[in-house]
């Protein structure tokens, strides 16, 4: 047990550093690409920070896996170049016994990428996207005070003055099957439902006429509703249903096969970590990261080359290739000498 605790903690040591590093320098990278739609839409603090918060699921996807595979690569590097592995080792803990010791915890973690990229990438993809349309809608509805011309959707629009969203002496005509339609108002106030642009009258008159008749109509409160943009944005209900059309109309498979084989990849190298982390500090050299970082690669390299061809079957068939291999270097080398 104090030997568990002790490799765990040795692993939290290394892993912290790097993995806040990598995410550090990955938010650097999503905030600059949030920043940069500041040139389309106007967004405050508190909408940078939610759209941010949309992608930090993201940021650990791409982040965790790695830093993890390559901390506890390290971890064991160190403790071998400090003699400490071959005194583990001389007391009857072979490689595979401290394999079993990081076992337990590599396994949460895969699941827990499992979770976070095939259950919250799409929702959270999803909301990014509804976020940016409503934001853009909003921005393309751009009435100034002042100008003739102007319209919201079938209306031709005037205003005297706004501040913000609140418009002061509003006036809406057109005409439609023959009928002209004019609409005066004290005071308007622009609403967003979610893409969906309204104006809320307050305290105005409409006006309905054409060559027989004339109706005027007195309000309180009128609602004029329209879509500025045309696009439309898919439905989001859940992950499950979200995934289950795309497999039956074989779309983004290639998206899926990615997140569940970048979540695997801690766990099925396993024994990669064994075979880069073990070395005779007296005969060899420390290169347990130049290997890693090849390993890293070499892995995403093919789940690039396979996984884009053959889809869901590299699923089963990547984790195979790759446990396989990546035991028969561990037999070859590690096993052999412990």
């Amino acid at each position: 047990m104090k030997l568990n605790h002790y490799l765990h903690s040795q692993l939290a040591i290394t892993f912290f550093p790097i993995f806040l590093g990598l995410y550090f320098i990955t938010s650097i990278v999503f905030l600059v690409r949030i920043a940069s739609l500041t040139s389309v839409i106007t967004m405050d603090f508190i909408e940078l920070f939610t759209l941010y918060s949309y992608v930090i699921p993201q940021i650990i996807f791409y982040t965790m896996p790695i830093s993890f595979f390559i901390s506890l690569v390290i971890t064991l590097a160190k403790l071998s170049s400090e003699y400490e592995l071959t005194v583990i080792t001389s007391f009857g803990l072979n490689p595979v016994k401290i394999l079993k010791i990081f076992l337990p915890i590599t396994f949460i973690l895969s699941a827990l990428l499992i979770v976070i990229s095939v259950g919250l990438i799409p929702k959270t993809k999803f909301l990014t996207n509804q976020f940016l349309t409503i934001k853009k809608k909003e921005a393309n509805f751009n009435i100034k005070a002042s100008e003739f011309g102007q319209k919201f959707g079938d209306w031709l629009i005037y205003i005297s003055d706004k501040n913000d969203k609140v418009y002061q002496d509003l006036k809406l005509f057109k005409t439609e099957n023959k009928k002209d339609q004019f609409i005066v108002s004290k005071t308007a106030v622009l609403d967003n439902d979610k893409g969906n642009l309204s104006f809320r009258l307050i305290d105005g008159k409409a006006f309905i006429f054409d060559d027989e008749e004339f109706n005027q109509i007195d309000y309180e409160s009128m609602y004029i509703n329209d879509s500025i943009a045309d696009g439309k944005m898919e439905n989001f209900e859940n992950s499950y249903l979200f995934w289950k059309n795309k497999i039956e109309t074989r779309t983004d498979l290639d998206d899926l096969t990615f997140f569940v084989l970048t979540s695997l990849f801690p766990l099925i190298s396993i024994f990669l970590i064994i075979t880069f982390g073990y070395f005779n500090p007296r005969y060899e050299k420390n290169r347990a990261v130049f290997y890693s970082l090849i390993a890293v690669v070499s892995y995403y390299v093919l789940i690039k080359i396979i996984g884009d061809r053959i889809l869901l079957h590299a699923i089963y068939i990547i984790p195979i290739i790759w446990i396989s291999g990546t035991y028969f270097l561990y037999s070859k080398t590690i096993q052999k000498e412990y």
